[in-house]
This record gives C-alpha cells, sequence and structure tokens, in this order.
C-alpha cells in the first residue's frame, strides 16, 4: 500500500475519559495545520455518542480496511469497527469494556508491524480498570514491546525545542536513586542516541546527561552518585563513540541556551524529564516510545475523567503525537 494511502492507527484508549472527544477534534483540525491520516479502532456507536455529546457534526465513516481508512479520511472520522460490550459513559470505566480496549491496541500494532498502518499512536489508558481484568503490564509500552517480540523500549517525551528520556520512570523518588545504575543510563542513552539517528534524522546526535544531585554532588558534597555511577557511564558511551557530556546540574539544563547544545537530555528520575518539558509546554508533550520495530506515539495526559463528557478536552497534545508518529515513519522510510 502506498504511504499516502496508510494511516496511522489510533487505539480506542479509555472509553470512559476523554479519548474519543479529542479523536474527533484532532480530525477537525485539519482545517488549519494539516493533520496526517488516522483511523481509530474502536466502537463506531461510541464515537458516535460522542459526537452527540459534544455538539460536534463529525461524520463517523466505519471502514473494513486501513486502505479505506486512508482514502476515505476527508470524508469523516474513519473508524475500523471494535464492538465495546457495555456502552461508555463519561468518567466511569467499566471492566467489562476492558478487553475491548485490549484489544484496540493489539489490533493497532499487528496492523502496523504488517505493513497496514504507518504507525500506532495510543490514545490514554485506565490502568487500573486493565488490571481488574487481568492485564499484567505495567502500561502500554510494556505491552507493545511484548507484541513486537519483546522489544526493550525507552521512554521519551519531546516537544519542539525539547527532548528528555527518564532512566528510571514509574518509580518513586527513593527506590529510583536506590536502583540507578551505570548499565541503566548506558542502555537508555544508547537506544536514545540511535533513536535520534533513525527517528529524527540527526547523523551526530548530542546528549547531555543530568546530574541526580544538587550542583552535580559538588566533588561529593551532596552525594557520590556522580562519581560511582554516572561517571562510569559517560565513559562507556564515549568508547562507544557516543557524543555523551555531563553530568549537568539538573538546575542549569534546561534555560534556552542550554536546550541548544543538545538533542536529547538523559535524566535520572520521571520528574527530573517532565517538569522542565511540561512546563515549557503543557499542552504538547508527545510520549515516543524508542527501541521498538514500529513506530509508536501518544499523548503526555491520562484519561482526564474530571472533563470527560464536557467538551473541554484539549486535542494539542494527540495532534503533537499524531504528527510526530508521522514524521518519525517518513524518515524511517527515507533510510
Amino acid at each position: 500500500m502506498a504511504d499516502a494511502q496508510r494511516p496511522l492507527a489510533l487505539t480506542m484508549g479509555e472509553p470512559a475519559g476523554i479519548a474519543g472527544e479529542i479523536a474527533i477534534k484532532a480530525w477537525h483540525a485539519q482545517d488549519g495545520r494539516p493533520v496526517p491520516p488516522f483511523c481509530v479502532i474502536g466502537d463506531p456507536d461510541w464515537l458516535r455518542a460522542e459526537t452527540h455529546r459534544i455538539k460536534s457534526h463529525t461524520h463517523i465513516v466505519e471502514v473494513g480496511t486501513l486502505a479505506e481508512a486512508g482514502k476515505r479520511f476527508f470524508e469523516g472520522l474513519p473508524v475500523l469497527p471494535l464492538p465495546l460490550a457495555a456502552k461508555a459513559s463519561p468518567a466511569k470505566p467499566d471492566a467489562r469494556n476492558a478487553q475491548a480496549v485490549i484489544a484496540s491496541i493489539e489490533k493497532a500494532a499487528a496492523l502496523t508491524r504488517g505493513g497496514d498502518a504507518i504507525g500506532v499512536v495510543t490514545n490514554p489508558i485506565h490502568k487500573a480498570t486493565l488490571y481488574g481484568a487481568g492485564f499484567k503490564f505495567a502500561g502500554h509500552t510494556e505491552y507493545i514491546a511484548e507484541l513486537c517480540g519483546g522489544a526493550k523500549p525507552v521512554m521519551m517525551l519531546a516537544i519542539e525545542g525539547l527532548r528528555v528520556v527518564p532512566v528510571t520512570v514509574h518509580l518513586s523518588l527513593a527506590e529510583a536513586c536506590r536502583t540507578l545504575t551505570a548499565d541503566a543510563i548506558v542502555a537508555a542513552a544508547s537506544t536514545t542516541y540511535e533513536a535520534l539517528k533513525r527517528d529524527f534524522g540527526i547523523a551526530a546526535p548530542r546528549l547531555a546527561v543530568a546530574a541526580l544531585n544538587p550542583h552535580a554532588g559538588e566533588s561529593g558534597a551532596m552525594g557520590h552518585e556522580e562519581e560511582t555511577v554516572i561517571a562510569p557511564a559517560l565513559a562507556a558511551l564515549r568508547s562507544q563513540g557516543i557524543d555523551a557530556k555531563g553530568p549537568y546540574p539538573a538546575d542549569t539544563l534546561f534555560h534556552a541556551a542550554a536546550r541548544s547544545r543538545y538533542d536529547a537530555a538523559i535524566c535520572m528520575y520521571h520528574d527530573q524529564a517532565l517538569i522542565p518539558l511540561k512546563t515549557l509546554d503543557f499542552a504538547g508533550g508527545v510520549n515516543v516510545t524508542l527501541g521498538l520495530p514500529i513506530v509508536r506515539t501518544s499523548p503526555d495526559h491520562g484519561t482526564a475523567f474530571d472533563i470527560a463528557g464536557q467538551d473541554k478536552a484539549d486535542p494539542s497534545s494527540l495532534l503533537a503525537a499524531l504528527r510526530l508518529a508521522a514524521r518519525i515513519a517518513a524518515q524511517r522510510a527515507r533510510t
């Protein structure tokens, strides 16, 4: 199938959240800046109910294949039918729909691996509901990695002008500090380096590695991890020919002049990476999974039950995720 006809596969996400609303609004955004064609893998009746709830006149186009979705994208929002077991109600997740949510992820990944879609964009899920239905993965990233043959993924968050990669992710700060190792830093940074070349077209990527402690440890006065963990990781990266510098104090790493000197910042823990990114552009962040054989992005927000069904959801992050996924797919096609 020609790339011009191949859409992105957008998962259904949690149907009681804002996923349907932002998908509809993202389709409408093509009136301004172009939106790459995408197809929702989900329940057409759920999407129709969402259009009525937010008083949208969007035409929901049921399709049999993604090729048809690509051809008919400008007629209305394409959806490859995958029915829910129960009618979705805003802010009321229903365990009966968990299997459909999981199946949407599986289908999107399979279609992309098979070449029918150029990439997967995942709408937010409600993990507690899926866990209650027997879902055994920490989240989207780990599940898609398993569907792709057990790849070792790395999470990047991206906005215009800043890319950050947390080495430790969903751990308490105490646990993140305790489990941080040189090997983990090397693994995250190496994957990031290769992805910057393959997915972002950067011939010679520059990595800035953040310190863990204030003032980069102040020569051991405020902590020793810079000397015992981060410095050995930097030496190992440089021995591989990777341009990695640091450790830099985190409070001096994210101002405009500093950001101009690197292509990605390798951060030691979750909030060290996400606070500066969300401060700079709260609505436009994109979660990119590095190290997969397929393209996968996601909006950088959750299900937003507090505003579900109220026509208050901002589609900016989903739009950014769709556009970045399409750019990465195009970059991979050129190499």
